[in-house]
């Protein structure tokens, strides 16, 4: 599947599982030319490792203040800086959805308000899950019905 076009539509960002032919993703997502984040969550166990981890992967700032309101805040606003979109890859969810899968739900439910303000602005945000079962979150695969 050719993801190109799709992922330049802010009316079908949102979050999903990451699909089988990741590195096909990868290369639209340059061809598109969305902003790539990674944040990779496999040592994560909990919401101060999440925080940690956001922190550590996109630089920010050590007065970040490391609750679910200020991860919305900085996502948001740096969603705001990139009008192309945003292609956010969550690596080695499994252990924390596993092992805390209260904060990880949480962590979906920021992400879709991400998602949200930045489709009120145009601006695509995806969000694409590694490491967890699709049918436990109720996560879609992208490209699969």
């Amino acid at each position: 599947m050719d993801y190109a076009e799709l992922l330049t539509n802010p009316g079908e960002a949102g979050i999903f599982l990451s699909p089988p032919d990741a590195e096909a993703l990868d290369a639209a997502a340059d061809r598109a030319g969305l902003e790539r984040w990674r944040v990779d969550l496999g040592a994560a166990r909990n919401k101060a490792d999440i925080m940690s981890a956001f922190q550590h992967a996109l630089g920010l700032a050590d007065g970040f203040g490391a609750n679910w309101d200020a991860l919305y805040d900085v996502l948001a606003d740096r969603a705001l800086e990139t009008p192309a979109g945003v292609a956010l890859t969550l690596g080695g969810c499994g252990a924390l959805a596993r092992e805390d899968g209260d904060d990880f739900e949480q962590l979906l439910e920021v992400l879709d308000s991400v998602a949200e303000s930045s489709y009120d602005e145009d601006i695509p945000f995806w969000v694409f899950i590694e490491g967890v079962d699709a049918d436990e979150f109720d996560l879609p695969v992208l490209g699969e019905e």
